[in-house]
């Protein structure tokens, strides 16, 4: 299956919440989490249906160095990289030699969270149930950063929803959350957007009106 755009993939993953909700599996005040960009439009409609505020979590992938688009690890807030280390040795990579490159993205983490937020401090999550959602997984790094984060802030409980995913991406994040919700999870999974007819880059502009309009 393809979803036609992420707002479809986000009523699809919305139609499971509220289903667990209504089943009482969601304990607490919900909020949701997204993970910007292309995160923000799969979780509004999520938002909408649990009738639980949306914000953001910026998080940053560090990509290896010729080919930006590979994860090595990544950053969350101002948390220390996460890195992966078995794919550090295997690209004969150290932590040192990506320096450049976390001071790089740790400067647009923090670009973005002044865009999206402005002011705004990052919302209280201790014992509320934080549902935190982006628009695919492919290798978790992103993932794993930003459920770390969360999980350290102590919340009540911790979901990962996403419309699609690598299988084994979301069986290795299992440990990381509270409950993973993965409406498809298919065995040829190669990258997010090939999932998707529509996968047109969200801007920031189109974020910040997100977040302003739930």
């Amino acid at each position: 299956m393809r979803f036609r755009d992420r707002a479809q993939a986000g009523r699809r993953l919305a139609g499971l919440l509220v289903d667990l909700r209504d089943r009482g599996a969601l304990a607490g005040p919900v909020l949701v989490l997204a993970l910007p960009r292309g995160g923000v439009a799969v979780a509004e409609p999520v938002a909408r249906a649990l009738g639980a505020p949306l914000d953001v979590l910026v998080v940053r992938k560090i990509g290896a160095p010729h080919h930006r688009e590979f994860a090595v690890g990544a950053l969350a807030a101002d948390d220390p990289p996460l890195f992966d280390e078995r794919t550090l040795g295997r690209l004969g990579l150290t932590e040192d030699s990506l320096a450049a490159d976390v001071a790089r993205e740790r400067q647009e983490l923090h670009r973005r969270e002044r865009r999206y937020r402005g002011e705004r401090p990052p919302p209280q999550v201790t014992g509320r149930t934080v549902i935190l959602v982006d628009d695919g997984l492919a290798t978790g790094a992103t993932a794993r950063a930003a459920l770390r984060h969360v999980r350290r802030r102590g919340p009540g409980q911790l979901i990962l929803a996403v419309p699609v995913g690598a299988p084994g991406s979301l069986a290795a994040l299992a440990a990381e959350a509270d409950a993973v919700v993965c409406p498809h999870r298919p065995a040829g999974f190669a990258a997010v957007g090939e999932w998707y007819e529509d996968f047109e880059q969200l801007s920031d502009a189109e974020v910040v009106t997100a977040l302003r309009g739930v």
